[in-house]
């Protein structure tokens, strides 16, 4: 039977490809579209699987994680490097990692910290950051960029390279005047962080500190035509008058006693010896990584910044606010399934018809199987075979198309977005999607069975007319 059912299928290849085709395009959508979404989940619960809060200044906790972890977006306001101090002076804080944003490299974001948050992130259950070449900063002119940059933009230790303010593919000024030499190149992660450049907070400040403002922006003249000091369109502060102001520069750093440091005092001031890791206090930063020595004492923690009297600050959980994330996108990512098995019913049912419309054709040979002893079940079953080996071809090349598009596109995948796809078999969960599509095959495959079942050896050796 089942070499008679391959013979019969050969006989009507033209339409058994399309229907096989049909199949393996449903088979490769809802593959497709479940992979991507487990290894988006997971590639994002990898890049904040070790961070116990993140502090920021007052926004939404979901708009907070894609900024400060993902580089998407920006946070709301600055946070002041007091409350910095605040968080080092509590007990249960193990370590914390300042973030500053806000500028990009080619449309990858930009990242402002210290050589803690190569020591302290971690990343997929805890490993740690791996240097595939160099190390980290050696001045405020070193920048480190991810795996996924260094790829898709030909990046090497030795390489100089321009930032530009503005989040995203945005270019608001271009900071060619405060170049950058990368000093290290990141092991890929399958996380954000492949797709960041980090720069030190000293050098990212000093980006902005020496920013030459364009002379042709009216708003920056002064009633002589005479550049306001401290202008920046992107501000929403005024220019300050003259020399004679005494509030501060956002961008220049300060001491204790609130006095503003001069920015040609040996290199950009003499700052204060501590918590950065190179003598550098900055201003204010965007945000703040959290670790805790003890993790239970996380909603106290949570609680008393929430309650800062300094500042409004928010302190976001990553898992809640990742939880929060998904909640918002299942809609999306149900209608996405819902269009892969509307897909795989519309080829199941090109299943059906091309199988009973040939059952009119196919009376003849039928009837010249019953006639050499076939039994109506027999022929039942070979209907039945039919749709089996179309099936299994179908799922078969949808395998095929989908670890094909996964090897090919998973590298372009990962420079662009941080999700890399894995290169690798159908799981439990998937084995199980393909054998409800094989068992809808063969339900499928019944009513044309029924059919060919009920047909008589008489009604087949009628001639009509």
């Amino acid at each position: 039977m089942l070499s008679l059912a391959f013979k019969s299928l050969w006989n009507r290849r033209f339409g058994a490809l399309l229907t096989v085709l049909s199949v393996a395009l449903s088979v490769a959508l809802i593959l497709g579209v479940e992979r991507l979404r487990d290894q988006a989940r997971q590639s994002f619960a990898n890049s904040a699987s070790g961070l116990d809060l993140i502090v920021a200044a007052r926004d939404n906790p979901i708009q907070i994680l894609m900024a400060t972890v993902f580089g998407v977006g920006s946070t709301a306001k600055a946070v002041s490097w007091d409350s910095f101090r605040m968080m080092e002076a509590q007990p249960e804080v193990a370590w914390l990692v300042p973030i500053s944003m806000g500028d990009n490299h080619q449309g990858f974001p930009v990242i402002g910290t210290t050589d803690a948050y190569f020591e302290r992130f971690r990343h997929s259950g805890g490993q740690e950051l791996q240097f595939a070449q160099g190390a980290t900063f050696q001045d405020k002119s070193s920048a480190v960029v991810g795996a996924g940059v260094a790829a898709r933009l030909g990046y090497s230790v030795g390489a100089v390279i321009v930032n530009t303010h503005g989040s995203g593919a945005v270019a608001f000024h271009v900071h060619d005047e405060a170049p950058f030499t990368i000093t290290g190149v990141l092991a890929p992660t399958g996380t954000a962080v492949d797709r960041m450049v980090f720069v030190s907070l000293e050098g990212f400040d000093a980006l902005h500190q020496e920013a030459k403002m364009p002379p042709e922006d009216p708003l920056a003249m002064g009633p002589s035509g005479a550049k306001l000091p401290g202008y920046h369109p992107l501000s929403t502060a005024p220019a300050r008058k003259g020399p004679s102001s005494d509030e501060p520069d956002s961008h220049e750093p300060t001491h204790a006693d609130g006095n503003r440091e001069t920015q040609h005092g040996s290199e950009h001031g003499q700052h204060q010896e501590q918590d950065t890791g190179h003598g550098y206090t900055p201003n204010q930063i965007n945000a703040i990584y959290v670790g805790l020595a003890d993790r239970t004492a996380i909603l106290g923690i949570q609680r008393l910044i929430s309650n800062y009297p300094g500042e409004p600050l928010t302190a976001v959980l990553p898992n809640v606010a990742l939880l929060e994330l998904w909640a918002i996108t299942g809609a999306a990512e149900r209608a996405l399934s819902v269009m892969a098995w509307a897909v795989a019913v519309a080829g199941l049912l090109g299943l059906v018809v091309m199988l009973s419309v040939t059952l009119d054709a196919r009376r003849r040979e039928f009837a010249i199987l019953r006639s050499v002893g076939a039994t109506p079940s027999r022929i039942f079953a070979l209907i039945v075979i039919e749709a089996a080996i179309l099936t299994l071809a179908g799922i078969a090349l949808g395998l095929a198309a989908v670890t094909l598009v996964t090897s090919a596109a998973g590298p372009l995948l990962a420079a662009r977005t941080g999700i890399m796809l894995d290169f690798r078999g159908p799981d439990l969960s998937e084995f199980a999607l393909l054998a409800a599509i094989l068992l809808a095959g063969l339900l499928a495959s019944l009513v044309p069975a029924a059919r060919v079942y009920r047909m008589t050896l008489s009604d087949g050796l009628t001639i009509r007319l």
